[in-house]
């Protein structure tokens, strides 16, 4: 599968639910209070973990799981759409004379998961005969019995799906009186119920939630046939359904009445401001290429992170051992010896899946290793990757990153990008004083389309909203801009970063990654932050 239809497939259809083979049955939104029992998913994980070592394993990791998913999509007055899926089973992975064998099953009982352990012994055994070099995994100790869940206040699988509705139906209402022409506006929700257990002695539960509101709005000059597109600015967020409560606390005025949107969503007022801007749009002159100073807001950097920084540093890449979507990375291992300059010195970029709110945070991955932060690029220059623990001695590590993660029980897990973000800087600044320092610049707000080669190297980004700044003052909207990059230019362009106070997530909700794909969730902090002469060029194409 190519990588747009990938992506159009999972943003734009149902974010993969409705597939066969990728969702599961359809159940009714009352079931989704239910869970499996502690003891219950105990019992299947050791009877496959005795199997497992009686017939051999050196190791053996039992990952039972309930993934819940609802979509809920809408255009103008209509509801398109409700999909509900739930899909429960084990995956078993074993390590047998160096090699891994995996297998799953949707049959949770004791002689299910047995089954699964002789198949995966099976396909260990097999890829023993012609693996080069056995696997090596770095120590991890048990944790006995031990739980996390994302700190939510109101579960959003709970909330009835009329309200959800209504809240979507109201949301265009107020975008078509607006001044909208259309309006398609989606509510995606995921719960995934996760219990793993290994040989190691670890029994972790984890019930770990996402929600996402985006929407597009389309406004039409009917006397041209022109028409152009504003979508929504909400990050996707680890959070419960009180995301969507509008609190103006989780929300951060910026220069030129644009509104970000930091820990609360108010859907109806973005929409708002989306048609009139999908308007302004239709009238805002073409801009002028050239170099520019560009002044990038969290809501769009994230993308620039999550291309150029996020996966050029996943270490399969590096390795050469992953290439699907996008290809493998340019930052190669030699590069970390040498000391290389990825970006400026004000340029430090960390990992962790531990930041509350973020799509990435779980207290343990899907290899059982608890959570942290770690630095990637440290004043500019690039430290280190991301690793698993079948990866950790590449890198002269003694323990994984925990960047272990599969999206369903009968996938199998392997190395999938944390959160990855830039750090806030370190002096005070505001946005509005970043501006005030700019002569001939262009101020970006949200995530647009994008091209990247397959080493993560040249790329180039567009947006939804584009100001320009003339003298330190934003001087109005212009419209068909992209910027090309090389990546470690660009980084080290960054002049300014705007301080902790400014800090917020943006992030991709349907990542893909993979053959067969698997689909993950991933935030990209950051504040608003300044480039110096960036190449800048126009988009519009003459139709004759």
């Amino acid at each position: 599968m190519h990588r747009r239809d990938f992506l159009i497939l999972g943003g734009l259809g149902a974010c993969g639910l409705a597939l066969p083979g990728l969702g599961g049955r359809a159940v009714a939104a009352e079931t989704f209070a239910a869970t499996l029992e502690p003891a219950f998913k105990k019992g299947i994980a050791d009877a496959a973990l005795s199997a497992a070592v009686e017939a051999g394993a050196e190791y053996c990791d039992v990952r039972i799981g309930r993934y819940l998913r609802q979509a809920l999509m809408t255009r103008e007055d209509k509801v398109e759409n409700v999909v509900n899926t739930e899909s429960t089973g084990a995956g078993v992975r074993v390590l047998v004379d160096g090699a891994w064998g995996f297998a799953a099953t949707h049959v949770l009982s004791g002689d299910g998961v047995v089954q699964a352990v002789r198949q995966a012994l099976a396909i260990a055994r097999a890829n023993a005969g012609i693996q080069r070099e056995p696997v090596r995994l770095a120590p991890v100790k048990g944790v006995g019995e031990v739980s996390w869940r994302t700190p939510i206040r109101r579960n959003a699988m709970t909330v009835p799906v009329a309200e959800k509705a209504a809240l979507l139906l109201d949301v265009n209402a107020a975008a078509m009186n607006a001044g909208a022409d259309f309006i398609a506006s989606r509510l995606f929700l995921v719960n995934e119920q996760k219990y793993f257990a290994s040989t190691d002695g670890s029994y972790i539960d984890q019930d770990v939630h996402r929600i996402w509101a985006p929407f597009t709005v389309t406004a039409v000059d009917k006397a041209s046939g022109r028409f152009r597109t504003r979508d929504g600015l909400s990050p996707p967020m680890g959070m419960g359904y009180e995301f969507m409560d509008a609190d103006p606390d989780g929300q951060v005025q910026l220069p030129g009445d644009l509104v970000a949107y930091a820990r609360s969503y108010d859907m109806r007022a973005d929409a708002v401001a989306a048609a009139r801007q999908a308007r302004e749009k239709l009238k805002a002159p073409s801009v002028k290429p050239g170099r520019y100073d560009l002044v990038l807001d969290p809501s769009h950097l994230f993308l620039t992170i999550h291309e150029n920084v996020g996966h050029p540093l996943e270490l399969d890449r590096v390795l050469g051992y992953e290439a699907n979507y996008a290809g493998t990375s340019f930052a190669t291992l030699d590069k970390r010896e040498s000391g290389y300059r990825y970006g400026s010195g004000r340029v430090n970029f960390f990992a962790d899946r531990v930041q509350p709110g973020s799509l990435g945070a779980v207290g343990y991955d899907d290899e059982g290793v608890k959570t942290k932060r770690w630095d990637l690029v440290r004043d500019g220059v690039l430290v280190d990757y991301q690793c698993t623990r079948d990866q950790a001695h590449i890198l002269g590590k003694s323990e994984s990153d925990g960047c272990s993660y599969a999206d369903s029980w009968a996938s199998v897990q392997f190395q999938r990008m944390p959160n990855v973000s830039l750090a806030p800087g370190r002096e005070e600044l505001s946005v509005a004083g970043m501006i005030r320092d700019v002569e001939r610049g262009i101020y970006i707000h949200g995530r647009g389309s994008y091209s990247i080669d397959q080493q993560r190297y040249n790329a180039q980004f567009g947006g939804q909203l584009f100001y320009e700044i003339r003298n330190g003052e934003i001087a109005g909207m212009i419209e068909d801009v992209a910027y090309q990059i090389r990546t470690p230019e660009f980084w080290g362009a960054c002049s300014a970063i705007c301080d902790e106070r400014d800090f917020r997530f943006g992030g991709s909700f349907f990542d893909g990654k993979g053959q067969p794909p698997q689909v993950s969730a991933v935030s990209h902090g950051a504040a608003t932050a300044r480039f110096d002469g960036i190449s800048v060029i126009n988009t519009a194409r003459s139709l004759g």
